[in-house]
């Protein structure tokens, strides 16, 4: 049974894609911008206070390579 991503903090969002094995590349403004070889494109994430939406993470989550399981894993 596939689990619910939940709405998280961007902090949790970015400590678990570098568990992952992401790499934080630099940051411009209040955007994160992640790498991992063999991405065909860099990880944008917004480095807001509030919570993200799940919509917003499961997008991250999906463009990073990974299922909800195995993020869910690196929370």
């Amino acid at each position: 049974m596939a689990q619910k991503l939940p709405a998280l903090r961007a902090d949790r969002i970015v400590g678990a894609l570098e568990r992952a094995g992401l790499v934080v590349k630099r940051q411009t403004g209040s955007h994160l911008i992640l790498t991992r070889q063999g991405l065909r494109r860099p990880i944008v994430v917004p480095m807001h206070r509030r919570e993200l939406p799940r919509g917003t993470v499961l997008d991250i989550v999906r463009q990073a390579g990974l299922t909800v399981e195995e993020f869910l894993k690196h929370l």
